[in-house]
């Protein structure tokens, strides 16, 4: 079998990998709604990939690995790597998870942290308001992912939050900074309110960052401790932060019995090498459309068990081809897995572009694992074809 062509396709701002075969095989990968941009960085792979064997994915991997960097610039391979296991596991005829080392688990854990409601407001009535209709989702969530601090509106708009400027009319640039007694204090109050709502029901997940310092991050870790929290995630370096800094992380954990987590960003085992060996921070939470792929994800899962640390995958953005993918790797990773991400389809008309998810998707905070081969769904083409753009016309052809 070999690779014919490597196509990717704008879907509602999803980008969506085709790669097609001379054996009439195709696989589909796709990369978060976040990057419409992302379609020249496929395409930059194609001369690599196109008459391999698709089926070797770590030989066509090899070819493109290397080229990949930080997020978001790794999208595209991991984008790829997909695309590849799906077309493996039609070759073969069993689900990806088959392909991966075979089942641990039935049905995977998922945690709210993309079916969102628009906060109000910054205040802790408004956080508490937030999170007791998230509690009453259908979905039945066992844990709910909210942002805080750097993470949030907290820094706009709560008057003197922190010894910092706000960068006007930057919404992509990164800001953050000492957090005064004031900014502190709010936040421990907002997250004291959503706890109030949730109790020992439902745990409580903070996005917290990038942006804040050492100290401050320990400090709000300290001030959290009788409160449970799942975890403080990415609160000094994170999205879009090229680097890793496990030893800042580390003086942190070494201090708190506040979980803390780090890893949406990083691309590749490598990059997680010292967070890890250093036990640098409780959680990592990898994203396998930023990381390297499914494959590569399990690899770090595996190393992340051995060193005690565990496992709580991000994938936010990551769509429902981006779900399949997610619920095929979580299915077969060790026991430190704790959750993943749950993503959800955006926009709304995407749940009529794919087949083969199951119905209702999400039940008691679980999706059930599908037994289907490769990725275990398919495009309803004649409906798909309706929201392609001009220039992606041929996409399905």
């Amino acid at each position: 079998m070999k690779i014919t062509d490597l196509k990717c396709a704008i879907i509602g701002d999803n980008p969506i990998v085709r790669i097609t075969t001379d054996e009439g095989i195709d696989g589909y990968g796709q990369a978060e709604w976040t990057k419409p941009y992302l379609k020249p960085f496929v395409h930059f792979y194609k001369d690599l990939v196109l008459d391999q064997d698709p089926t070797d994915v770590e030989r066509v991997m090899t070819r493109i690995r290397r080229l990949g960097s930080f997020k978001p610039w790794g999208a595209a391979v991991s984008a790829i790597e997909v695309a590849l296991w799906d077309i493996a596991g039609k070759a073969a005829g069993v689900p990806v998870y088959k392909l991966l080392g075979g089942k641990v688990r039935d049905k995977v854990r998922v945690y709210n942290g993309g079916r969102r409601v628009p906060l109000k407001g910054n205040e802790p009535e408004h956080y508490a308001e937030n999170m007791a209709i998230m509690k009453e989702f259908p979905e039945n969530f066992s844990i709910i992912k909210q942002g805080i601090a750097f993470h949030s509106g907290m820094g706009r708009e709560i008057p003197d939050y922190f010894y910092g400027e706000m960068p006007a009319g930057n919404t992509r640039g990164a800001f953050g900074g000492p957090m005064t007694e004031r900014g502190l204090s709010h936040t421990i109050k907002c997250v004291e309110a959503m706890k109030d709502v949730l109790g020992d029901e439902v745990g409580l997940a903070l996005d917290c960052g990038p942006g804040m310092t050492v100290p401050d991050t320990l400090r709000l870790a300290k001030a959290l401790e009788p409160l449970n929290i799942m975890w403080l995630e990415d609160t000094i370096t994170g999205d879009y932060t090229p680097y890793v800094l496990p030893e800042n992380f580390r003086e942190v954990t070494t201090q708190t019995s506040t979980p803390i987590h780090t890893g949406e960003q990083i691309y590749l085992r490598q990059n997680f090498k010292d967070l890890i060996e250093t036990k640098a921070v409780n959680v990592i939470g990898p994203d396998p459309l930023d990381v390297g792929g499914i494959a590569e994800m399990k690899w770090i899962a595996e190393y992340a068990d051995l060193h005690g640390i565990l496992m709580a995958p991000h994938g936010v953005a990551d769509g429902l081809i981006g779900l399949a993918a997610h619920v095929h790797m979580a299915a077969t990773l060790p026991r430190n897995y704790i959750a993943l991400e749950y993503p959800a389809g955006k926009p709304d008309w995407w749940y009529g572009l794919i087949d083969g998810l199951p119905n209702p998707i999400v039940e008691n905070s679980h999706i059930k694992v599908w037994d289907t081969p490769g990725l275990g769904i398919s495009f309803n083409i004649p409906e798909a074809k309706k929201h392609l753009e001009d220039e992606d016309k041929g996409f399905f052809d």
